[in-house]
């Protein structure tokens, strides 16, 4: 793959991730049966403003890319992307979805939101534009504290997710499917989305799959 094929396909990579990663996650709110940590946040912080979820994923997600600053961390365009287009394609899938009552119904929207949010973050972490605003929040807290990765994203995350039940964010049998599963589909599709190496006549090294990739957010 040449050069500018491979930014062409890093780009649509890119911004289709992050719009089914906001469309996936539209999908586990109507599910009502529990949300991902950050969007339990995002939800009861939007119970207590009156705002939507998209509005408060992109309020919350410049918030903490602010806190970016003091620790050093250099925003790419999948950073910034991320902040707007999850929270828009929230919002736009929301207001096409209707509300589902039936527990029939509400199941297979949890289980597609989970499987389609595992893509999503494949097709994203693959495209190598840089972490999402919360992603650099955790690994430039490892890097200042030299505590581990899985103990900075432990911390902050129980730390959203009790703040945001608090605020009236929905937590359930969804919230704990999805946390058992989405690391292993994340693995799963990062390996089926990675770009291959430019193949012009310059030689050109590919940029390395994350390491134990942290899920967007």
């Amino acid at each position: 793959m040449s050069r500018h094929g491979r930014l062409g396909r890093r780009s649509i990579q890119l911004y289709a991730g992050l719009a089914l990663y906001g469309a996936s996650s539209a999908l586990l709110v109507r599910a009502g049966l529990g949300l991902e940590p950050w969007n339990v946040l995002h939800q009861g912080l939007a119970e207590l403003t009156g705002l939507t979820i998209g509005v408060v994923s992109i309020v919350v997600g410049a918030a903490v890319l602010l806190l970016w600053i003091p620790l050093r961390q250099r925003p790419g365009l999948g950073t910034v992307s991320n902040v707007f287009v999850v929270g828009l394609a929230m919002d736009g899938t929301l207001a096409l979805l209707p509300d589902a009552h039936a527990l029939a119904v509400r199941v297979p929207l949890l289980l597609a939101g989970i499987v389609l949010n595992g893509v999503a973050t494949g097709l994203y972490i693959a495209a190598d534009f840089g972490p999402g605003p919360r992603d650099g929040l955790m690994t430039g807290l490892h890097r200042r504290t030299g505590r581990s990765i899985r103990l900075m994203r432990t911390g902050i995350e129980v730390a959203v997710v009790v703040t945001g039940f608090l605020l009236g964010g929905t937590i359930g049998v969804g919230t704990v499917l999805y946390a058992v599963s989405i690391g292993p589909l994340a693995q799963f599709f990062l390996r089926m989305f990675a770009v291959p190496a430019a193949s012009d006549r310059s030689t050109v090294v590919a940029a390395a799959t994350p390491e134990g990739a942290i899920l967007p957010g």
